[in-house]
């Protein structure tokens, strides 16, 4: 059996880079924010965006990687290296082709397209007429990053998680560089003056590719051009790609019944809910989507290895080690909201008025942030052993409660309740597949007594930011993001020391292993 790393050093590897990432995205965001604003240009590159990023989780980063790594990690336990490979090679093979057909024919129809993701822009002929041209220059990203995805899964499974942690950094730098570039080339272009940023995605899919390229030539495990063909092992991978894709598609059609509703609300409601998601996302990415990247090769190892005890034990780890972290994270955006998102994006045409407006939206997503963590861990559980359906059965029941909750509450609360809708339908994704994995006795309940004390720790952490905000604003007159940082940094010293004294910390976080390859 292959030994790798304990979960602990995983989740700090990856973490560790993925926050300097979301560090970047957040300088990236600001940027765009100060470019662009929340008008029609933000809009219309938004929803550009969309598409090119909706088929990537389908194909790649979500259904192909829960697909692809559990059988790759198998094969590897049975057969070594060179069998694990060829699969890749198949993979490979049929990503390119498939992805390229899908960009062909997504080139021919775009107007189509972007009519049914935004069916408000048909109102708003320029914004219309933008988003089109932008994504006609974005989709081609769509095979780049599916390969990154899938070649940072084989660096993954190798115990390498730092290459496929970096890779972002890399997007994001290409980003910004596009951002800056906008005053001096495609100021005058008016809606369409996004058109920098869409060329540097496509810079950014082709650097990644590079970058992946030399890593995974350092220990010969990249794959091979081969012709399409299909293997026992692969037409099982392609059998879970289904079910995977589809559950996928589950998230990613919550997304889009957003996206859909927002674009018929007020000019700037697409935008809002960006930097407010954007925000969100950084507890997300750092937490969930780094444990769901560790944990992932880990319980495929141990379910091919024969030991249920192993899945069971890192499952309630990783769930530790979230409690840790989302639960402050949870408490400080609902408490700070607009002060973080004054003091990262109101600058140039992104106003106060449109913070305000992101910030209602941030305390909704907020509030969904456990249950959105908690799917990105759970969920490897099912793909590990081998039970994609399982998740495809609890992204239909959450679409369902996403649209009746985004309809209901849109004429209600408008873009916010959108956003609340969002995090009521992933909490309840959670508790569904809490529920499941305990009837499969996969889970245990080890980490609750943790979790209680990561609360209490995080309360005290609450009163102190309540504090801090009212000493800083009724006797100190500093910058806004002078003052969200002295917030941060002295809500987070109070939670750390608090956490510490309380026995809070999980032990995996601060124990250095002798992790090694066998």
């Amino acid at each position: 059996m292959m030994v790798g790393l304990s979960l602990g050093r995983a989740f700090r590897q990856i973490g560790s880079l993925t926050a300097f990432s979301r560090v970047l995205g957040f300088v990236r965001d600001i940027v765009f924010a100060t470019f662009l604003g929340a008008g029609a240009a933000a809009d219309a590159f938004l929803v550009a965006l969309k598409l090119p990023n909706m088929f990537r989780r389908l194909s790649a980063e979500g259904a192909m990687t829960n697909a692809f790594l559990p059988n790759y990690a198998a094969i590897r336990e049975a057969f070594g290296q060179a069998a694990a490979l060829k699969l890749a090679a198949e993979a490979q093979i049929f990503l390119i082709l498939g992805l390229s057909v899908l960009v062909i024919i997504a080139e021919i129809f775009m107007a189509d397209l972007i009519l049914l993701l935004a069916p408000g822009f048909k109102n708003t002929p320029a914004r219309l007429a933008a988003a089109v041209d932008l994504a006609r220059v974005t989709m081609p990203y769509l095979p780049l990053i599916s390969i990154v995805a899938l070649w940072a899964a084989i660096a993954n499974a190798h115990d390498h998680f730092k290459a496929g942690a970096a890779a972002p950094i890399i997007a994001n730098i290409c980003f910004i560089a596009g951002a800056v570039m906008i005053p001096f080339v495609a100021s005058h272009l008016d809606a369409l003056r996004a058109i920098p940023i869409a060329i540097a995605l496509l810079v950014a899919g082709f650097a990644q590719l590079i970058f992946l390229y030399r890593v995974l030539s350092r220990f010969h495990a990249i794959p091979t051009v081969i012709w399409p063909r299909l293997s026992d092992a692969g037409r099982k991978m392609w059998r879970n790609f289904v079910p995977a894709a589809a559950g996928a598609g589950g998230m990613q059609l919550n997304l889009l019944i957003d996206l859909i509703l927002a674009s018929l609300l007020p000019v700037g409601a697409i935008s809002w809910l960006y930097y407010a998601d954007r925000i969100a996302q950084l507890p997300l990415g750092v937490i969930g989507i780094a444990l769901g990247t560790a944990l992932l090769p880990k319980l495929s190892a141990s379910e091919a290895a024969g030991q249920p005890a192993e899945v069971r034990n890192s499952l309630s780890e990783a769930i530790g080690f979230a409690g840790f972290f989302v639960i402050p994270a949870v408490t400080g955006l609902v408490l700070c909201s607009l002060p973080i998102i004054n003091g990262l994006f109101v600058y140039g045409a992104f106003t106060f008025s449109d913070a305000k407006m992101a910030a209602l939206a941030l305390v909704a997503y907020g509030c969904g942030l456990p249950g959105f963590v908690m799917v990105k861990i759970l969920q490897t559980a099912f793909y590990a052993t081998d039970q994609p359906a399982m998740v495809l059965k609890v992204s239909l029941i959450t679409v369902a409660i996403n649209v009746a909750g985004s309809l209901s509450l849109m004429p209600i609360l408008g873009h916010v309740g959108l956003a609340l809708a969002t995090s009521v339908s992933g909490t309840m994704a959670a508790a569904i597949m809490l529920y499941l994995l305990v009837r499969q006795r996969r889970l245990s309940a080890s980490f609750l007594p943790a979790c209680g004390k990561t609360i209490l720790a995080s309360s005290v952490m609450g009163v102190a930011i309540i504090f801090l905000q009212f000493g800083l604003e009724r006797f100190v007159m500093l910058p806004a993001a002078i003052s969200l940082t002295f917030i941060v940094a002295g809500g987070g010293a109070v939670y750390a020391v608090t956490a510490c004294v309380m026995g809070a910390v999980p032990a995996g976080l601060l124990h250095q292993s002798n992790d090694r390859n066998t």
